[in-house]
């Protein structure tokens, strides 16, 4: 049985927002599998910050895209036909899939594809049973390790991420302060536990956030990176953890990597740690992180919501949705 594959790949590389000429939409037909190999049917892409910058050819924690290539990409599928052992018809799948209509692949150590139970919607097990909750978790609990009564910042605050972290924070007992753009967006952060939440589109951030982290700053999880960093780095307190997950404001779209802040004195001055970490470090130890977020999810006590896309051919633009502001939560695409 012959498959036809539709799958964009990279002719340019793309200079800010991404443009569907940096890419074309090519079809193929698929042939037979081999030993080892397994044909998935994707049904959801992931869409995250980071897939911009394997866009740059620029050296990263995975190799750029290469001209002519599949764009990388996360995703969930069903297995349609194997020849692995590890896998049979019709388990539910995620991994790098790329952005494609099938996935032909021969999983291994290094991108092997992990099986995952059948049990929630898609688009949850792809955002907080996915990598987004895995990244919230283990970023705030195992790294910044909050304490009851601390106070917690958190950018991008409305974005998948984001917003699990600010209801993690919450579920430890931690004074939450939210920075999002827009009043849907932070009235959205005021309903899931954020007990301020400052405006970044209609209010000046440098001048807000010294008058709502009254008692100062002791964990900010950082989505964003710039500017807003350098602010925070000023109203730390001793001994406070600063985590950098993401630097949307600045780096993904540029070929260049973003200037830092000019505050680093402040981390000396407030013993504080200032830690960077990916989520691909924590994926192959992620049980305890799930069990604990399944409860949540179960009990009602993490909200989550998906921005879900239409269609194999509106991959670029959903893609641009994330720096745009358009989405509204996870950013997902059903083909």
């Amino acid at each position: 049985m012959m498959i036809k594959n539709k799958k964009w790949i990279l002719k340019e590389r793309p200079i800010g927002l991404v443009k569907d000429s940096d890419f074309e939409l090519v079809n193929e037909e698929l042939p037979a599998i081999n030993e080892g190999e397994i044909l998935i049917e994707n049904i959801y892409l992931s869409f995250d910050p980071t897939q911009r910058s394997w866009l740059n050819d620029v050296p990263g924690y995975l190799p750029p895209v290469q001209i002519d290539e599949v764009v990388r990409s996360g995703g969930i599928g069903r297995v349609i036909d194997s020849k692995n052992p590890d896998y049979k018809t019709g388990d539910l799948t995620f991994g790098l899939v790329g952005w494609q209509t099938h996935c032909l692949t021969k999983p291994s150590v290094e991108d092997r594809f992990r099986v995952i139970p059948d049990l929630l919607p898609m688009p949850t097990m792809l955002n907080v049973m996915g990598s987004t909750g895995i990244t919230a978790y283990y970023g705030l609990v195992e790294l910044g390790k909050p304490k009851s009564g601390e106070t917690v910042l958190v950018s991008g605050a409305a974005g998948a991420t984001g917003s699990v972290v600010v209801q993690i924070a919450k579920l430890k007992g931690c004074h939450v302060i939210g920075i999002a753009g827009g009043k849907e967006k932070c009235d959205w952060l005021k309903s899931i536990g954020a007990d301020d939440v400052i405006d970044y589109k209609n209010y000046d951030v440098h001048k807000e956030l010294p008058k709502v982290a009254k008692n100062g700053i002791d964990i900010y999880f950082d989505n964003v990176g710039g500017e807003i960093l350098e602010t925070v780095l000023e109203l730390i307190n001793i001994n406070a953890r600063v985590l950098l997950c993401g630097g949307i404001s600045s780096g993904y779209n540029s070929t260049r990597p973003a200037d830092g802040p000019n505050n680093l004195f402040s981390l000396i001055i407030k013993r504080a740690t200032m830690q960077g970490f990916l989520v691909l470090d924590y994926l192959p130890n992620s049980e305890k992180a799930l069990e604990e977020i399944a409860t949540w999810v179960l009990e009602g006590k993490l909200q989550h919501r998906e921005d879900i896309q239409e269609g194999i051919e509106n991959c670029p633009q959903t893609l641009n949705r994330l720096f745009t502001g358009e989405n509204k939560g996870k950013q997902l695409l059903k083909i």
